[in-house]
């Protein structure tokens, strides 16, 4: 590994403290931008979409699950692909353990993928996953939320994605992103917030911790490093500390 400059403990106290004002600001920003989040206008929905469930098909208010919030994560997993988006299962590899902390909290979390029910089950159980994932095949909800984009679309130059317009030779017909909803009271539901490309990378939890790691994410291309949890050539080469 190649080393940073190397210095007394003094110096690098000096160093670390100044490093900690920018910390400090970053916090302050994120609570800021968090602040002006919560404070978005509210969209009313008024389509009706339906999904399909192992528990059968299900509106989208039934996918709130009694609760009044509701988080989709829109999983890369087209109907005729083989499996699901590398980095999209990078990101689902955190979701599992969120899961009793979401739902105690009045939060649903969903994956929602085009793909057919039967497609999407098969590829959950080659991970071991147990969030909750719905098939939106034959619906509209994943190109109206800009996470899908027809042949048609593709074929314009053009698509809409990550709030304005982009290069079509940029994009796929299936691409990562994130909505919330709220449901009120008398049973209306609202779109309140979306995030598309890096805009979920905070839900990676590996990602916050390469942050602080020496050498960082050391990656040439955005997460280059990554593969299914399943598809790494070898085992970690060095043993837990804690390893009986």
């Amino acid at each position: 590994m190649q080393r940073n400059q190397v210095v007394s403990r003094e110096e690098w106290l000096t160093v670390r403290r100044a490093l900690l004002a920018q910390e400090k600001e970053a916090t302050h920003l994120r609570d800021k931008v968090n602040a002006a989040r919560l404070a978005l206008p509210w969209e009313r929905v008024e389509k009706d979409y339906v999904f399909d469930t192992p528990a059968g098909r299900k509106t989208l208010a039934e996918l709130f699950a009694g609760r009044s919030q509701l988080i989709v994560y829109h999983f890369m997993l087209g109907p005729d692909w083989q499996a699901g988006c590398p980095g999209c299962s990078f990101l689902a590899d955190h979701l599992d353990g969120a899961l009793p902390h979401l739902e105690h909290h009045d939060v649903t979390l969903i994956a929602v993928s085009r793909a057919p029910l039967d497609k999407i089950a098969a590829y959950k159980k080659r991970m071991g996953w147990r969030f909750p994932w719905a098939s939106s095949f034959g619906s509209d909800f994943n190109y109206d939320y800009h996470a899908s984009f027809s042949p048609e679309e593709l074929a314009t130059g053009k698509v809409f994605y990550n709030f304005t317009e982009t290069e079509s030779a940029h994009a796929n017909d299936e691409l990562p992103g994130l909505s919330a909803f709220a449901k009120d009271d008398s049973g209306e539901i609202f779109h309140t917030y979306s995030s598309y490309a890096r805009g979920p990378e905070e839900l990676i939890g590996t990602l916050m911790i390469l942050d602080r790691a020496p050498r960082g994410r050391n990656e040439t291309t955005t997460m280059d490093f990554v593969r299914r949890h399943d598809e790494y050539e070898e085992p970690p080469q060095a043993q837990s500390c804690c390893a009986e």
